[in-house]
């Protein structure tokens, strides 16, 4: 009897684990949207092309070649996609990325780009 007892409460525990944690990744979702709401799709399309300016210039600034690297922005969360050609420069954009104001995220898909004949 008190082993039934015990795994009940158990399963109960991990049900209330499990529903605070889902919990709070809504909340962190609701506070990106409740951010953005009330604002027109135009503003926040100009933001974020303005902050994937900031990010391109400082990228520049600390010697990456922007050249190959598209930077997509989506309320403030950074996409780096496209290829370098030193492996060293994907952690080191990335770094720089992190660092501009404005960036709450960002998610490297940086290649190495071949050197062709």
């Amino acid at each position: 009897m008190n082993a039934i007892r015990t795994l009940k409460l158990a399963g109960a525990v991990l049900i209330v684990v499990a529903s605070v944690n889902a919990w709070a990744q809504e909340s962190e979702s609701s506070a990106i949207s409740a951010a953005t709401q009330g604002t027109s799709k135009s503003a926040v399309r100009k933001a974020n092309r303005a902050l994937s300016r900031k990010v391109v210039q400082a990228l520049s600034k600390g010697g990456v070649d922007t050249t190959g690297i598209n930077v997509l922005v989506k309320g403030g969360a950074v996409t780096l996609a496209g290829s370098v050609t030193d492996p060293a420069l994907i952690d080191k954009a990335a770094s720089i990325a992190k660092g501009v104001s404005g960036v709450t995220s960002v998610k490297n898909a940086l290649t190495i780009r071949e050197g062709g004949p």
